[in-house]
């Protein structure tokens, strides 16, 4: 591989795991460099809103993690959200380009299978016979909302 440099990666276009949601619905598609603060920001405020009810976090590869801490920040900060939790593969190709095309190398493509996840939260109960369902927790079983929130999130510290 080094005489090849990667020129570029297309990402397999893949249906959401879900059907029948609403066409407005909004998809916080989080990525590695995504910061928290700026996802969680908007996606509390548009969930505070009376008009929104429901919200769709989406994540690949190394933001898989910070997919899932999106969304426990925010079932902390807004109690009483459902959820339901899919997890499935997204098919990438990657081209590679010789470096000296003179060489008489052919371009190379690589197709990869990475990790991703989605997860739907929504202030209405959903299906909970589908696989992948969390209902929201009772309110003696919920934790104070801001035990888990960063700084930013969780207005000014207090003693």
């Amino acid at each position: 591989m080094e005489n090849y440099k990667k020129s570029k990666i297309v990402e397999k276009p893949s249906p959401l795991p879900f059907t029948n949601l609403p066409s407005d619905i909004i998809e916080m598609k989080v990525k590695d460099g995504s910061k928290i603060r700026n996802l969680m920001g908007y996606a509390i405020g548009k969930m505070e809103s009376d008009s929104v009810r429901q919200i769709l976090f989406t994540g690949s590869g190394k933001a898989i993690s910070k997919t899932i801490t999106c969304v426990e920040i925010m079932k902390r900060r807004l109690k009483g959200l459902h959820q339901i939790t899919k997890v499935l593969f997204k098919q990438t190709e990657e081209i590679w380009e010789p470096i000296v095309p003179e060489a008489g190398l052919d371009a190379l493509t690589v197709k990869r299978n990475i990790p991703a996840i989605c997860v739907l939260l929504s202030k209405e109960a959903l299906d909970s016979q589908e696989p992948g369902y969390q209902s929201s927790p009772p309110p003696s079983l919920a934790g104070p909302s801001t035990d888990f929130c960063p700084r930013s999130l969780s207005g000014p510290l207090k003693d």
